[in-house]
């Protein structure tokens, strides 16, 4: 029921932005997503495409324009396929040294999809030269400057981090033996879960079939 309970947060998060809604889904197998322009009740209000979000993990964003125009391609979460696997990644903030690692990775030959300053996060994952997918994304957010929170899905993990400085917020939350990562705790309220901790200034959180490290 991933998809459904995303769906409902980001209905109580609608406030954070109504210009477009999209979720990314893993089922075990593979990832599935759907993001569309306008509110969540007109994207998400039908059984018929909750159902075709199946998996017990996902990855939910409300968009408001920061960088990057209003275009359907700008719409998060954003995916990509590494060599170990699939990724997913929605952001809330603005990155502002964006435009510059743009640029540079622009000339080493890197793509881009969209036009959001989030999009820098996933070709410096691919370049990095570290191993595991947690140590790559690190080694990436370690080169990004501003005020962000996100959360990223692979293949066998979800991860939510906050910026060093604690601008934007982030929370963990827990339901029923799942665990729930979300901008603010009014997501948590609306599918009846637990309210555990603010994710810290710094911290990355990292959630699989261990539990949380």
């Amino acid at each position: 029921d991933a998809a459904a309970l995303a769906a409902l947060g980001l209905h109580a998060l609608q406030h954070r932005g109504q210009e477009a809604a999209g979720i990314v889904t893993f089922d075990g197998n593979q990832f599935h997503g759907h993001r569309a322009m306008g509110h969540v009740g007109d994207n998400f209000g039908t059984e018929a495409v909750i159902q075709h979000l199946p998996g017990s993990s996902a990855v939910a964003h409300n968009r408001y324009s920061t960088t990057g125009e209003t275009v359907p391609r700008n719409i998060q979460p954003l995916f990509a396929d590494f060599e170990s696997g699939g990724f997913a990644i929605a952001h809330n903030g603005n990155l502002t040294n964006a435009g510059q690692l743009r640029r540079q990775l622009v000339r080493r030959g890197c793509l881009f999809q969209s036009t959001t300053d989030t999009e820098v996060i996933i070709p410096l994952i691919a370049i990095s030269e570290f191993n595991t997918v947690v140590d790559r994304l690190v080694d990436a957010l370690r080169q990004v400057q501003g005020a962000y929170s996100l959360v990223a899905m692979t293949n066998d993990s979800v991860f939510g981090v906050r910026d060093p400085a604690g601008v934007r917020p982030l929370v963990l939350g827990a339901l029923d033996g799942g665990h729930i990562l979300a901008s603010e705790s009014c997501a948590l309220d609306i599918i009846g879960a637990e309210f555990v901790r603010d994710i810290k200034p710094g911290e990355l959180v990292l959630i699989d079939a261990a539990g949380i490290h």
